[in-house]
């Protein structure tokens, strides 16, 4: 990463201009109004609903209702159409792309969510993924590192001052899951078989792969991004870091010009 993307800003003029080295990143706050959520709900397609009625939990069912709508939404705006008429094809591991009828077949689109918080990446004609987690420094363990974690990652994470780990732990793996989710494979590819960079003095790197195919790891541009006022390089055990996010972008080819973008309501400003 050769600087850090600009800061958030509200696109009150309509859909920004995307351009050829360009990837916007929308964020949309999920803990809204009843009214946003039924708004959501009428734009999502039978088979989405069905995915929501399988949440066991109501407000799970509630963000990945809101969590879709605004993925339409965005994407209505690129595609010049009404966020109900987007549709969606998926490759045999479950990512989705746009189907051929509705005409850019160049745009390219990725959507994470976890806890309060949706990312939505957009850009043009290369792979795109976006990964954000929840910080929960109990899961930052030492058992789920050596289990989903390659070697290589895994003494860089215990290499670092223990109150360091639990920002190195959730820095890696939004990494790792947006390069998968660039590579449209999902768990096919393990995540013990390539590398990315933790260390806080680390830019953003795909450092190691090897997972079966001729991949190059200079082909991948990574990026943080700091969704909230939380910096991941002062988390210590001492703050209360449940609060925070680690969020992930991880785009083919070279560095790309990423803009920020709000979507809708977002929390109100802290204390």
């Amino acid at each position: 990463m050769t600087e850090p993307p600009a800061a958030w800003q509200d696109a009150s003029a309509g859909r920004p201009p995307l351009g050829d080295r360009g990837v916007h990143l929308w964020r949309i706050f999920l803990d809204a109004e009843p009214a946003a959520l039924e708004a959501a709900a009428r734009l999502l397609s039978e088979d989405e609903h069905a995915r929501a009625g399988r949440f066991h939990f109501e407000h799970h069912r509630r963000r990945f209702t809101l969590a879709r709508g605004f993925l339409r939404t965005v994407l209505g705006l690129y595609l010049d159409i009404g966020p109900e008429t987007v549709a969606f094809r998926y490759n045999r591991y479950g990512k989705p792309s746009l189907p051929p009828r509705l005409g850019d077949q160049k745009l390219r689109f990725n959507l994470s969510h976890s806890g309060d918080w949706a990312l939505c990446a957009v850009t043009r004609e290369r792979e795109i993924g976006v990964d954000i987690e929840k910080i929960q420094p109990h899961r930052a363990t030492a058992g789920i590192a050596r289990r989903f974690f390659s070697p290589r990652e895994v003494d860089a994470l215990f290499a670092l001052p223990e109150h360091l780990r639990a920002a190195a732990f959730f820095r890696c793996w939004t990494r790792k899951e947006a390069y998968i989710k660039a590579k449209g494979r999902g768990l096919s590819i393990p995540l013990a078989s390539f590398a990315v960079s933790l260390a806080p003095e680390q830019p953003p790197a795909l450092i190691w792969t090897d997972d079966g195919t001729s991949e190059q790891p200079h082909r991948w541009s990574l990026d943080d991004i700091d969704l909230d006022d939380i910096a991941l390089n002062n988390i210590d055990a001492d703050i209360h870091a449940s609060q925070g996010y680690a969020a992930a972008l991880a785009v083919e080819g070279p560095q790309p010009d990423v803009r920020l973008w709000n979507w809708g309501l977002l929390p109100p400003p802290k204390g």
